[in-house]
């Protein structure tokens, strides 16, 4: 589990392609100083398995399932990617409940300067428009934010300096894929709410049966 705080911002080392699957070399000091075999890092939003690592670097497997549902296909040596690990129990929750599960890919639409911010316009895919509202929680490419306005196929984030210096969104220009992971508990509500009605139906074809 994640929070969608950004620890440091890495580097892509090497990409070895394995046919149906590929290998990732990235660099990360900051998160790889406790890091060993089998510990998850989050790669721009995406959670993988460490491999291995050394001198500050570590080697992710990214299979094909992976590969299709996000933007690390399109990675290749010298990359950037916002890196994260896992949040710690009893730590601060600075940003939501993040799983590093992709739910599907977005692109950058448009991008509005302001004096001490920007605007970024985000177009995303129609089936995730229902779990995306205004003053809620989405993380793009691994980073927690607000969604400042929502539409049917869009919506709009408002990044401060601090996400500009210290992510790749702020290197990120119109027209560039994003990973996209919608709030889990919109999803859980949603699925609950469905099988109650499921439930109360077969209810009364019970009490149908009975009569």
């Amino acid at each position: 589990m994640f929070t969608g705080i950004v620890e440091e911002l890495g580097e892509v080392v090497a990409v070895e392609n394995l046919g149906d699957s590929s290998r990732f070399r990235l660099r990360g000091p900051v998160v790889t100083e406790d890091a060993k075999h089998g510990d998850s890092i989050a790669v721009n939003g995406v959670c993988l398995t460490v491999v291995d690592t050394a001198d500050g670097e570590f080697t992710a497997d990214v299979m094909a399932e992976t590969l299709n549902r996000s933007s690390l296909g399109a990675l290749a040596a010298g990359s950037r990617v916002n890196l994260e690990r896992p949040m710690a129990l009893g730590g601060r929750l600075g940003g939501h409940l993040v799983q590093g599960h992709v739910d599907g890919t977005g692109t950058i639409v448009e991008r509005i300067p302001g004096e001490h911010w920007e605007i970024v316009k985000v177009a995303l895919p129609a089936p995730l428009s229902r779990y995306v509202v205004e003053k809620g929680s989405i993380t793009v490419d691994g980073v927690s934010l607000t969604v400042v306005d929502a539409g049917d196929d869009y919506f709009t984030i408002s990044l401060i300096p601090t996400t500009l210096d210290l992510t790749t969104l702020g290197i990120k220009k119109a027209g560039d894929p994003v990973n996209l992971e919608v709030d889990v508990l919109a999803k859980y509500v949603e699925r609950l709410l469905g099988r109650g009605s499921a439930d109360l139906q077969d209810l009364e074809e019970i009490k149908e049966m009975e009569r």
